[in-house]
Protein backbone atom coordinates (compact mmCIF):
# COMPACT_ATOMS: atom_id res chain seq x y z
CA UNK A 1 0.00 0.00 0.00
CA UNK A 2 3.12 2.43 1.34
CA UNK A 3 4.47 1.81 -2.60
CA UNK A 4 0.61 2.33 -4.50
CA UNK A 5 0.47 5.25 -2.41
CA UNK A 6 3.49 6.77 -3.38
CA UNK A 7 3.44 5.67 -6.95
CA UNK A 8 0.08 7.86 -7.24
CA UNK A 9 1.98 11.12 -4.84
CA UNK A 10 4.91 10.90 -8.06
CA UNK A 11 2.03 10.71 -10.18
CA UNK A 12 0.06 13.86 -8.94
CA UNK A 13 3.01 15.92 -8.21
CA UNK A 14 3.83 15.62 -11.94
CA UNK A 15 0.63 16.27 -13.47
CA UNK A 16 0.53 18.77 -11.22
CA UNK A 17 3.54 20.20 -12.67
CA UNK A 18 2.51 19.59 -16.00
CA UNK A 19 -0.37 21.67 -15.23
CA UNK A 20 1.36 24.25 -14.06
CA UNK A 21 4.05 24.65 -16.80
CA UNK A 22 1.18 24.66 -19.11
CA UNK A 23 -0.61 27.30 -17.73
CA UNK A 24 3.03 29.20 -17.48
CA UNK A 25 3.55 28.43 -21.06
CA UNK A 26 -0.04 29.85 -21.89
CA UNK A 27 0.57 32.70 -19.99
CA UNK A 28 3.94 33.34 -21.81
CA UNK A 29 2.48 32.72 -25.13
CA UNK A 30 -0.36 34.78 -24.61
CA UNK A 31 1.90 37.86 -23.57
CA UNK A 32 4.17 37.52 -26.01
CA UNK A 33 1.48 37.48 -28.30
CA UNK A 34 -0.19 40.68 -26.79
CA UNK A 35 3.32 42.57 -26.72
CA UNK A 36 4.14 41.81 -30.15
CA UNK A 37 0.42 42.91 -31.28
CA UNK A 38 0.81 46.03 -29.37
CA UNK A 39 3.87 46.54 -31.03
CA UNK A 40 2.25 45.88 -34.54
CA UNK A 41 -0.43 48.65 -33.46
CA UNK A 42 1.28 51.27 -31.82
CA UNK A 43 2.49 51.37 -35.81
CA UNK A 44 -1.20 51.37 -37.09
CA UNK A 45 -1.85 54.77 -39.03
CA UNK A 46 -2.53 57.82 -36.51
CA UNK A 47 -5.98 59.45 -36.41
CA UNK A 48 -8.17 61.66 -34.54
CA UNK A 49 -9.40 60.24 -31.18
CA UNK A 50 -12.48 58.25 -31.22
CA UNK A 51 -15.42 58.29 -28.85
CA UNK A 52 -16.83 55.37 -26.82
CA UNK A 53 -19.06 53.45 -29.15
CA UNK A 54 -19.40 55.79 -31.93
CA UNK A 55 -15.93 56.53 -32.81
CA UNK A 56 -15.24 59.48 -35.56
CA UNK A 57 -18.72 59.30 -36.60
CA UNK A 58 -19.66 63.16 -35.38
CA UNK A 59 -16.06 64.26 -36.95
CA UNK A 60 -16.73 63.02 -40.50
CA UNK A 61 -18.32 64.86 -43.21
CA UNK A 62 -20.29 62.10 -44.83
CA UNK A 63 -21.66 64.57 -47.60
CA UNK A 64 -18.44 64.99 -49.13
CA UNK A 65 -15.18 62.99 -47.75
CA UNK A 66 -12.71 63.43 -49.92
CA UNK A 67 -12.77 66.91 -49.14
CA UNK A 68 -13.34 65.78 -45.44
CA UNK A 69 -9.83 63.41 -46.23
CA UNK A 70 -7.98 65.76 -47.59
CA UNK A 71 -8.42 68.09 -44.06
CA UNK A 72 -7.60 64.87 -42.17
CA UNK A 73 -4.42 64.67 -44.02
CA UNK A 74 -2.82 68.06 -43.81
CA UNK A 75 -3.24 66.88 -39.67
CA UNK A 76 -2.57 63.41 -39.77
CA UNK A 77 -0.36 63.00 -43.11
CA UNK A 78 -1.55 60.84 -45.78
CA UNK A 79 -1.48 57.76 -44.16
CA UNK A 80 -4.48 57.89 -41.78
CA UNK A 81 -7.54 56.45 -39.80
CA UNK A 82 -10.26 56.69 -38.14
CA UNK A 83 -12.84 54.68 -36.27
CA UNK A 84 -17.03 53.69 -37.56
CA UNK A 85 -18.41 52.26 -34.21
CA UNK A 86 -15.56 50.18 -33.32
CA UNK A 87 -14.41 49.17 -36.64
CA UNK A 88 -10.96 50.86 -37.67
CA UNK A 89 -10.95 52.25 -41.56
CA UNK A 90 -7.32 53.14 -43.24
CA UNK A 91 -7.72 56.04 -45.56
CA UNK A 92 -4.69 55.86 -48.28
CA UNK A 93 -3.83 59.73 -49.86
CA UNK A 94 -1.76 61.30 -52.32
CA UNK A 95 0.31 59.54 -55.32
CA UNK A 96 3.20 58.35 -53.74
CA UNK A 97 1.54 56.42 -51.16
CA UNK A 98 -1.15 55.19 -53.99
CA UNK A 99 1.74 54.20 -56.39
CA UNK A 100 3.52 52.15 -53.55
CA UNK A 101 0.04 50.51 -52.41
CA UNK A 102 -2.48 50.04 -55.58
CA UNK A 103 0.34 48.84 -58.13
CA UNK A 104 3.26 47.37 -56.13
CA UNK A 105 1.23 45.71 -53.38
CA UNK A 106 -2.06 45.76 -55.20
CA UNK A 107 -2.93 42.38 -53.76
CA UNK A 108 -2.41 43.06 -50.18
CA UNK A 109 -5.94 45.12 -50.16
CA UNK A 110 -7.19 43.24 -52.92
CA UNK A 111 -10.17 41.91 -51.25
CA UNK A 112 -13.67 43.80 -50.39
CA UNK A 113 -15.05 44.50 -46.50
CA UNK A 114 -18.22 42.60 -45.71
CA UNK A 115 -20.98 45.10 -46.24
CA UNK A 116 -24.13 43.21 -44.23
CA UNK A 117 -26.53 45.26 -45.68
CA UNK A 118 -25.75 44.08 -49.99
CA UNK A 119 -24.94 40.70 -48.30
CA UNK A 120 -28.65 40.50 -47.72
CA UNK A 121 -30.06 41.04 -51.30
CA UNK A 122 -26.95 39.09 -52.60
CA UNK A 123 -24.46 42.13 -53.78
CA UNK A 124 -21.92 40.28 -52.96
CA UNK A 125 -21.85 38.10 -55.39
CA UNK A 126 -20.95 40.48 -58.59
CA UNK A 127 -17.26 41.28 -59.74
CA UNK A 128 -17.19 44.84 -58.00
CA UNK A 129 -18.55 43.42 -54.25
CA UNK A 130 -17.38 39.91 -54.19
CA UNK A 131 -14.72 38.80 -51.84
CA UNK A 132 -10.52 38.45 -53.43
CA UNK A 133 -10.18 34.55 -54.21
CA UNK A 134 -10.54 32.13 -57.24
CA UNK A 135 -14.08 32.76 -57.49
CA UNK A 136 -13.73 36.44 -58.42
CA UNK A 137 -11.25 36.02 -60.31
CA UNK A 138 -13.10 33.42 -62.59
CA UNK A 139 -16.11 35.87 -62.77
CA UNK A 140 -13.31 38.55 -63.82
CA UNK A 141 -11.97 36.68 -66.48
CA UNK A 142 -15.34 35.22 -67.71
CA UNK A 143 -16.91 38.35 -67.63
CA UNK A 144 -14.02 40.70 -69.50
CA UNK A 145 -13.99 37.30 -71.88
CA UNK A 146 -17.64 37.57 -73.06
CA UNK A 147 -17.65 41.62 -73.10
CA UNK A 148 -14.94 41.05 -75.62
CA UNK A 149 -16.93 38.55 -77.90
CA UNK A 150 -19.55 40.96 -78.04
CA UNK A 151 -17.77 44.04 -78.80
CA UNK A 152 -15.65 45.50 -76.42
CA UNK A 153 -12.51 46.65 -77.80
CA UNK A 154 -13.51 45.99 -80.94
CA UNK A 155 -14.72 47.21 -84.28
CA UNK A 156 -18.68 46.24 -83.47
CA UNK A 157 -18.58 48.68 -80.44
CA UNK A 158 -17.21 51.46 -82.44
CA UNK A 159 -19.87 50.57 -84.57
CA UNK A 160 -22.97 50.99 -81.70
CA UNK A 161 -21.11 53.77 -80.39
CA UNK A 162 -21.54 55.97 -83.34
CA UNK A 163 -24.70 54.85 -84.26
CA UNK A 164 -25.66 55.69 -80.24
CA UNK A 165 -24.04 58.92 -80.90
CA UNK A 166 -26.29 59.35 -84.08
CA UNK A 167 -29.14 58.88 -81.93
CA UNK A 168 -28.19 61.33 -79.17
CA UNK A 169 -27.37 63.82 -81.60
CA UNK A 170 -30.89 63.74 -83.27
CA UNK A 171 -32.67 64.53 -79.76
CA UNK A 172 -30.50 67.25 -79.57
CA UNK A 173 -31.15 68.51 -82.48
CA UNK A 174 -35.36 68.05 -81.79
CA UNK A 175 -34.57 70.95 -78.94
CA UNK A 176 -33.85 73.40 -81.46
CA UNK A 177 -32.21 75.43 -79.25
CA UNK A 178 -34.53 75.55 -76.14
CA UNK A 179 -33.14 74.92 -72.94
CA UNK A 180 -33.40 71.26 -71.53
CA UNK A 181 -31.78 68.54 -69.06
CA UNK A 182 -29.60 66.72 -70.43
CA UNK A 183 -28.62 64.61 -67.80
CA UNK A 184 -30.76 61.70 -68.29
CA UNK A 185 -30.68 62.04 -72.45
CA UNK A 186 -26.73 61.35 -72.22
CA UNK A 187 -27.34 58.75 -69.63
CA UNK A 188 -29.65 57.10 -71.89
CA UNK A 189 -26.77 57.10 -74.62
CA UNK A 190 -24.65 55.52 -72.25
CA UNK A 191 -26.39 52.62 -70.74
CA UNK A 192 -27.76 51.64 -74.13
CA UNK A 193 -24.20 50.95 -75.27
CA UNK A 194 -23.46 48.44 -72.12
CA UNK A 195 -27.39 47.78 -72.90
CA UNK A 196 -26.60 46.22 -76.37
CA UNK A 197 -23.80 43.88 -74.51
CA UNK A 198 -25.50 43.06 -71.51
CA UNK A 199 -29.42 42.54 -72.77
CA UNK A 200 -28.52 42.75 -76.68
CA UNK A 201 -30.69 45.14 -77.08
CA UNK A 202 -31.04 49.35 -77.10
CA UNK A 203 -33.82 51.31 -76.01
CA UNK A 204 -35.65 54.37 -76.97
CA UNK A 205 -35.30 57.28 -75.22
CA UNK A 206 -38.84 57.78 -74.31
CA UNK A 207 -39.40 54.52 -72.93
CA UNK A 208 -40.55 55.02 -69.33
CA UNK A 209 -39.72 51.91 -68.20
CA UNK A 210 -36.04 52.38 -69.15
CA UNK A 211 -36.17 55.62 -67.78
CA UNK A 212 -37.14 54.37 -64.48
CA UNK A 213 -34.26 51.72 -64.59
CA UNK A 214 -32.01 54.91 -65.19
CA UNK A 215 -33.58 57.14 -62.14
CA UNK A 216 -33.11 54.13 -59.85
CA UNK A 217 -29.42 53.96 -61.07
CA UNK A 218 -29.46 57.68 -60.60
CA UNK A 219 -30.44 57.87 -57.19
CA UNK A 220 -28.88 54.75 -55.88
CA UNK A 221 -25.37 56.66 -56.46
CA UNK A 222 -26.50 59.71 -55.21
CA UNK A 223 -27.86 58.41 -51.86
CA UNK A 224 -25.34 55.82 -51.69
CA UNK A 225 -22.24 58.56 -51.45
CA UNK A 226 -24.21 59.73 -47.97
CA UNK A 227 -24.20 58.29 -44.29
CA UNK A 228 -27.38 56.18 -45.20
CA UNK A 229 -24.92 52.94 -46.41
CA UNK A 230 -22.81 53.51 -43.16
CA UNK A 231 -25.87 53.07 -41.01
CA UNK A 232 -27.55 50.07 -43.16
CA UNK A 233 -24.25 48.41 -42.88
CA UNK A 234 -24.20 48.59 -39.10
CA UNK A 235 -27.49 47.66 -38.54
CA UNK A 236 -28.96 46.15 -42.14
CA UNK A 237 -32.51 45.55 -40.30
CA UNK A 238 -33.29 49.01 -40.63
CA UNK A 239 -34.36 47.89 -44.07
CA UNK A 240 -37.67 46.84 -42.97
CA UNK A 241 -37.99 50.04 -40.51
CA UNK A 242 -39.67 53.36 -41.57
CA UNK A 243 -37.60 56.04 -42.11
CA UNK A 244 -35.42 58.13 -44.69
CA UNK A 245 -33.25 55.41 -45.60
CA UNK A 246 -36.52 53.41 -46.94
CA UNK A 247 -35.63 55.59 -50.31
CA UNK A 248 -32.38 54.14 -50.82
CA UNK A 249 -33.56 50.59 -50.12
CA UNK A 250 -36.42 51.29 -52.33
CA UNK A 251 -34.15 52.31 -55.49
CA UNK A 252 -31.77 49.27 -54.83
CA UNK A 253 -34.50 46.66 -55.09
CA UNK A 254 -36.69 48.20 -57.98
CA UNK A 255 -33.21 47.91 -59.69
CA UNK A 256 -32.70 44.70 -58.96
CA UNK A 257 -36.46 43.72 -59.93
CA UNK A 258 -36.16 45.11 -63.21
CA UNK A 259 -33.19 43.29 -63.92
CA UNK A 260 -34.46 40.15 -62.70
CA UNK A 261 -37.09 40.77 -65.45
CA UNK A 262 -34.55 40.56 -68.30
CA UNK A 263 -32.88 37.93 -66.98
CA UNK A 264 -36.40 35.84 -66.82
CA UNK A 265 -36.97 36.43 -70.40
CA UNK A 266 -33.61 35.46 -71.16
CA UNK A 267 -34.23 32.21 -69.18
CA UNK A 268 -37.54 31.53 -71.33
CA UNK A 269 -35.79 32.67 -75.02
CA UNK A 270 -32.55 30.96 -74.37
CA UNK A 271 -31.11 29.26 -77.11
CA UNK A 272 -27.56 27.73 -76.24
CA UNK A 273 -27.16 27.59 -80.25
CA UNK A 274 -27.53 31.19 -80.30
CA UNK A 275 -25.41 33.71 -77.82
CA UNK A 276 -27.09 37.15 -78.01
CA UNK A 277 -25.32 38.99 -74.96
CA UNK A 278 -23.37 38.55 -71.91
CA UNK A 279 -26.78 36.65 -69.82
CA UNK A 280 -27.22 34.38 -72.83
CA UNK A 281 -22.68 33.32 -71.81
CA UNK A 282 -23.50 33.35 -68.77
CA UNK A 283 -26.64 31.13 -68.55
CA UNK A 284 -24.82 28.72 -70.64
CA UNK A 285 -21.76 28.58 -68.17
CA UNK A 286 -24.77 27.90 -65.59
CA UNK A 287 -26.30 24.86 -67.25
CA UNK A 288 -22.37 23.43 -67.23
CA UNK A 289 -22.16 24.12 -64.10
CA UNK A 290 -25.58 22.74 -62.75
CA UNK A 291 -24.19 19.88 -61.02
CA UNK A 292 -21.62 22.19 -59.04
CA UNK A 293 -23.47 23.14 -56.07
CA UNK A 294 -19.75 25.33 -55.45
CA UNK A 295 -19.74 26.91 -58.70
CA UNK A 296 -19.23 30.32 -59.35
CA UNK A 297 -22.28 30.64 -62.01
CA UNK A 298 -25.42 30.23 -59.95
CA UNK A 299 -28.44 33.41 -60.82
CA UNK A 300 -27.60 35.07 -58.06
CA UNK A 301 -24.54 35.92 -59.24
CA UNK A 302 -25.46 36.51 -62.89
CA UNK A 303 -27.90 39.24 -61.57
CA UNK A 304 -25.18 40.76 -59.05
CA UNK A 305 -22.73 41.17 -61.89
CA UNK A 306 -25.45 41.94 -64.47
CA UNK A 307 -26.13 44.69 -62.03
CA UNK A 308 -22.89 45.71 -61.75
CA UNK A 309 -21.36 45.86 -65.20
CA UNK A 310 -24.42 47.79 -66.46
CA UNK A 311 -24.36 50.11 -63.69
CA UNK A 312 -20.29 51.00 -63.63
CA UNK A 313 -20.42 50.77 -66.97
CA UNK A 314 -23.59 53.86 -67.39
CA UNK A 315 -22.45 55.74 -64.82
CA UNK A 316 -18.56 56.36 -65.10
CA UNK A 317 -19.47 57.06 -68.90
CA UNK A 318 -22.24 59.15 -68.60
CA UNK A 319 -20.95 61.55 -65.77
CA UNK A 320 -17.52 62.47 -67.75
CA UNK A 321 -20.01 63.07 -70.87
CA UNK A 322 -21.31 65.54 -68.19
CA UNK A 323 -18.39 66.94 -67.59
CA UNK A 324 -17.26 67.24 -70.98
CA UNK A 325 -20.48 69.46 -71.75
CA UNK A 326 -20.52 71.79 -69.21
CA UNK A 327 -16.65 72.62 -69.26
CA UNK A 328 -16.78 73.04 -72.92
CA UNK A 329 -19.27 75.98 -72.32
CA UNK A 330 -17.74 77.36 -69.77
CA UNK A 331 -14.20 77.40 -71.65
CA UNK A 332 -15.46 78.36 -75.01
CA UNK A 333 -11.36 79.15 -76.20
CA UNK A 334 -10.95 75.55 -75.78
CA UNK A 335 -13.97 73.95 -77.44
CA UNK A 336 -12.79 76.17 -80.25
CA UNK A 337 -9.55 74.33 -80.32
CA UNK A 338 -10.74 71.02 -79.96
CA UNK A 339 -13.84 71.73 -83.15
CA UNK A 340 -10.41 73.21 -85.13
CA UNK A 341 -8.88 69.80 -84.34
CA UNK A 342 -11.51 67.75 -85.29
CA UNK A 343 -11.82 69.42 -88.84
CA UNK A 344 -8.69 69.04 -89.43
CA UNK A 345 -8.67 65.65 -88.84
CA UNK A 346 -11.81 63.97 -89.40
CA UNK A 347 -13.64 66.77 -91.61
CA UNK A 348 -17.42 66.80 -92.28
CA UNK A 349 -17.59 64.16 -94.57
CA UNK A 350 -16.97 60.39 -92.60
CA UNK A 351 -17.64 59.67 -89.37
CA UNK A 352 -14.83 59.67 -86.81
CA UNK A 353 -13.14 56.16 -85.59
CA UNK A 354 -11.02 55.41 -82.86
CA UNK A 355 -8.31 55.29 -85.16
CA UNK A 356 -8.61 58.91 -85.46
CA UNK A 357 -7.21 59.81 -81.64
CA UNK A 358 -3.57 59.06 -82.70
CA UNK A 359 -3.77 62.16 -85.00
CA UNK A 360 -5.68 64.59 -82.45
CA UNK A 361 -3.49 65.13 -79.23
CA UNK A 362 -5.64 68.09 -77.95
CA UNK A 363 -8.73 66.64 -77.97
CA UNK A 364 -7.29 63.50 -76.80
CA UNK A 365 -5.90 65.98 -73.74
CA UNK A 366 -9.01 67.24 -73.28
CA UNK A 367 -10.99 64.02 -72.34
CA UNK A 368 -8.19 63.35 -69.94
CA UNK A 369 -8.42 66.31 -68.34
CA UNK A 370 -12.10 66.40 -67.76
CA UNK A 371 -11.94 62.77 -66.19
CA UNK A 372 -9.08 64.78 -63.81
CA UNK A 373 -10.83 67.96 -63.28
CA UNK A 374 -14.44 66.38 -62.84
CA UNK A 375 -12.99 64.43 -60.38
CA UNK A 376 -15.86 61.58 -61.24
CA UNK A 377 -14.99 58.38 -58.99
CA UNK A 378 -13.28 60.39 -56.15
CA UNK A 379 -13.13 57.31 -53.69
CA UNK A 380 -13.65 54.58 -55.48
CA UNK A 381 -14.95 51.93 -53.83
CA UNK A 382 -13.70 50.68 -50.11
CA UNK A 383 -10.79 47.77 -50.21
CA UNK A 384 -9.77 45.16 -47.53
CA UNK A 385 -6.39 44.62 -46.05
CA UNK A 386 -6.18 40.58 -47.96
CA UNK A 387 -2.87 40.24 -45.58
CA UNK A 388 -1.23 42.10 -42.96
CA UNK A 389 0.65 45.11 -45.18
CA UNK A 390 3.12 48.17 -44.55
CA UNK A 391 3.19 51.06 -46.06
CA UNK A 392 5.35 54.03 -45.43
CA UNK A 393 6.73 52.82 -42.43
CA UNK A 394 2.56 51.72 -40.69
CA UNK A 395 1.33 48.77 -40.40
CA UNK A 396 -1.82 47.77 -41.52
CA UNK A 397 -3.24 44.20 -40.45
CA UNK A 398 -5.25 42.10 -41.96
CA UNK A 399 -9.18 42.56 -42.38
CA UNK A 400 -8.71 45.96 -42.11
CA UNK A 401 -11.02 48.51 -44.75
CA UNK A 402 -9.16 51.23 -46.47
CA UNK A 403 -10.53 53.96 -48.64
CA UNK A 404 -8.05 55.23 -51.45
CA UNK A 405 -8.28 58.66 -51.99
CA UNK A 406 -8.22 58.94 -55.98
CA UNK A 407 -9.30 62.68 -55.37
CA UNK A 408 -5.92 63.69 -53.27
CA UNK A 409 -4.00 62.18 -56.72
CA UNK A 410 -6.35 63.85 -59.69
CA UNK A 411 -5.42 66.61 -57.53
CA UNK A 412 -1.72 66.47 -56.06
CA UNK A 413 -0.03 69.98 -56.64
CA UNK A 414 3.46 67.92 -56.48
CA UNK A 415 2.25 66.09 -59.39
CA UNK A 416 0.04 68.84 -61.69
CA UNK A 417 1.01 71.57 -62.59
CA UNK A 418 -2.35 73.60 -62.13
CA UNK A 419 -4.31 70.93 -60.13
CA UNK A 420 -7.26 72.75 -58.80
CA UNK A 421 -7.68 74.22 -62.34
CA UNK A 422 -9.38 73.22 -65.65
CA UNK A 423 -5.77 72.80 -68.26
CA UNK A 424 -5.82 70.47 -71.02
CA UNK A 425 -1.63 70.94 -71.08
CA UNK A 426 -1.47 68.22 -68.43
CA UNK A 427 -1.46 65.66 -71.01
CA UNK A 428 0.94 67.14 -74.01
CA UNK A 429 4.29 67.87 -73.85
CA UNK A 430 6.46 70.42 -75.05
CA UNK A 431 5.49 69.86 -78.73
CA UNK A 432 1.94 69.69 -78.26
CA UNK A 433 1.80 65.54 -78.22
CA UNK A 434 -0.47 63.66 -75.92
CA UNK A 435 1.26 62.18 -72.85
CA UNK A 436 -0.29 59.69 -70.19
CA UNK A 437 0.30 60.84 -66.99
CA UNK A 438 1.47 58.62 -64.25
CA UNK A 439 -0.70 59.67 -61.28
CA UNK A 440 -3.89 59.59 -63.66
CA UNK A 441 -5.80 56.98 -61.51
CA UNK A 442 -9.84 58.26 -62.53
CA UNK A 443 -11.00 54.81 -61.57
CA UNK A 444 -8.11 53.57 -59.06
CA UNK A 445 -5.31 50.95 -60.58
CA UNK A 446 -3.91 47.73 -59.63
CA UNK A 447 -6.32 44.76 -59.32
CA UNK A 448 -9.29 46.59 -59.08
CA UNK A 449 -8.47 49.51 -61.46
CA UNK A 450 -10.29 49.82 -65.27
CA UNK A 451 -11.07 46.16 -65.40
CA UNK A 452 -13.71 46.52 -67.72
CA UNK A 453 -13.90 49.98 -68.73
CA UNK A 454 -10.39 51.22 -70.39
CA UNK A 455 -11.43 50.04 -73.90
Amino acid sequence: MDLLSVSWSLLYSCCNNVTVLGVFFTIFVLLFDFLKRRKMWNRFPPGPTPLPFIGNVLQMDFKCLPLCFRQMSRRFGNVFSFQVGWTNVVVLNGFEVMKEMLIKRSEDIADRPPIPFYSKIGMDQGVVMMKYGHAWRDLRRFSISTLRNFGLGKKSLEERVIEEAAYLCSVFESKEGQPFDAHYIMQNATSNVIASMMFGDRFEYDDKKFQKLLYFLDENMKLGKGLLPQILNVAPWLRHVPGPHQKFVSCILNFLSFLEEIVEEHKTSWDPAHQRDYIDAFLEEMEKAKEDPGSTFKETTLLAVTCDLFGAGTETTATTLRWALLLVLLYPDIQRRVHEEIDRVIGRDRRPALDDQMNMPFTNAVIHEIQRYGDIFPLGLPHFTYRDTEIQGFFIPKGIMVFVNLSSVLKDETYWEKPHQFYPEHFLDDKGQFVKREAFMPFSAGHWGLSFWES
